[in-house]
């Protein structure tokens, strides 16, 4: 006995350090998904605020200012992943912080358009768009946490931020090639003015660039968190988070904590969380755990777009897989990796994907079928068609009103090209079908989308 108990001393005395090495490794995992969307976030926000690259497809504008899309997007576009070419993006980083910020738009007629409001940890609060607030001409007022003050009669009031930054990303609707310019002149007449501002004839609005720099991992492998720490300072995290982030004190991370107090033991765990994270995330929206499956198809939980306390699916399918997802209501994106037999969607083989007559996707403003690498990008292929839709010119329907697409490396052959999405020549692949202003048996998962069918 006194044996066993020296050895059971030894143990317990010989691995105190693995103990307090395990513990912050543990709870950095859980510090990391929670605090991804604010990492994330700050390095979107760095890069489109004052890194200036390709400007026609690659957000740059000041803070308060928005950037345009002035084309649709192609595989050349690296900065969001999974994005969409159904539309013009307009991007802007608001900061509401010291007074509000008033989105207007012009009269719209009946074009499809939409003003997504997401807060800092990708969640969205608000909408300003033809769904919710019409296609007339209107002025929108964007409020930070607490503010209270006198807004001016013709402006509306928007649900308040739950951040003190946010971004405004926007969508309009682009009919093909020849409709661009349209858009391009709506966009113009977009803006955002402090309310400071407001009514005053040819207001400018400052050029404010000196947002925060993240740390990277390649200079510091504690980046991460000391970007997360600075994040989460500037944008407070809401009070019911209190007992978790009183965790997270342990091992260093929360707002205006530096991690470099920490021991040598904490210090290398975190670092250890910081490289694996984003991996494990990846892996995450994959693997397709996170939606119900129907034919194959990923439909996303109802909760979509606002996850609030459910942080793996913020951090992941919410955050790392675009920055932000539309509620619902707006849009409903189904996500498929494999064929109908189950297995993996590879450039390998060929296949075919048939909606039978009356039963294509019900939508009341627009759907697209678009592929992806593994890596949530846009795809290269030789004739530049990155996604097939309603809007696809010279769909060539089928002798009993059904549609069939082809998605394959090379080309179905001439009769059957207009119908062709082009995928990876080798690897693995993935679609995502958006539907826009959904019908309730969509949202509802009531419909259900075919199976995608290996035909060679």
């Amino acid at each position: 006995m006194p044996a066993a108990r020296r050895a059971g001393s030894q143990v317990l005395t010989g691995r105190i350090d693995d103990w307090r090495s395990e513990y912050a490794y543990t709870l950095g995992e859980q510090a990391f998904i929670y605090g991804f969307p604010y990492v994330y976030n700050a390095q979107i926000r760095y890069n489109w605020v004052t890194q200036p690259r390709d400007r026609t497809h690659i957000p740059y504008a000041a803070v308060n200012h928005f950037w345009h899309a002035s084309s649709l997007l192609d595989a050349t576009f690296r900065d969001v992943s999974c994005p969409n070419i159904d539309t013009l993006y307009s991007f802007a980083w608001v900061n509401l912080s010291n007074e509000p910020i008033i989105l207007s738009h012009p009269d719209m007629g009946d074009r499809y358009f939409t003003f997504e409001l997401v807060g800092i940890t990708s969640d969205n609060f608000g909408y300003v768009g033809q769904r919710t607030t019409g296609s007339k001409a209107g002025q929108f007022a964007l409020v930070g946490p607490g503010w209270s003050g006198d807004l001016p009669p013709d402006v509306a009031r928007i649900e308040p931020a739950p951040s003190p930054w946010i971004v405004v990303v926007g969508r309009t609707l682009v009919a093909d090639a020849a409709d661009v310019a349209n858009v391009r002149a709506l966009q113009r007449q977009y803006r955002l003015t402090p309310l400071s501002q407001w009514g005053v004839p040819h207001a400018r609005v400052p050029q404010r660039r000196n947002v925060l720099k993240p740390v990277s991992m390649t200079e510091d492998p504690l980046g991460p968190w000391k970007t997360l720490n600075a994040m989460l300072a500037e944008n407070p995290p809401p009070e019911h988070h209190e007992v978790l982030l009183r965790q997270f004190a342990e091992i260093g991370v929360g707002p205006g904590l530096d991690v470099e107090d920490q021991p040598v033991a904490v210090k290398q765990s975190l670092a250890r969380v910081a490289a694996i994270g984003t991996p494990l995330l990846q892996q995450q929206i994959l693997s397709g755990d996170w939606a119900t499956l129907v034919h194959g198809w990923r439909y996303p939980p109802p909760q979509v777009g606002r996850f609030g306390d459910d942080f793996l699916k913020r951090a992941a399918e919410q955050s790392l897989v675009g920055m932000t997802c539309n509620d619902p209501e707006e849009a409903v994106y189904l996500v498929n990796f494999d064929d109908a037999d189950g297995v993996r969607l590879s450039g390998a083989h060929r296949y075919q994907l048939r909606f039978a007559p009356g039963c294509l996707p019900p939508v009341d403003a627009f759907w697209s079928l678009t592929a992806y690498d593994t890596d949530l990008n846009l795809i290269p292929n030789p004739v530049d068609r990155y996604a097939i839709g309603d809007r696809t010119t010279g769909l060539v329907y089928d002798s009993d009103g059904g549609l069939t697409l082809y998605m394959q490396a090379k080309s179905p052959g001439p009769d059957k090209e207009a119908n062709w999405l082009p995928c990876t020549k080798e690897g693995e692949w993935f679609v995502v079908l958006r539907m826009y202003r959904p019908h309730p048996e969509v949202v509802d998962a009531v419909w259900h989308c075919p199976g995608i069918t290996r035909v060679g």
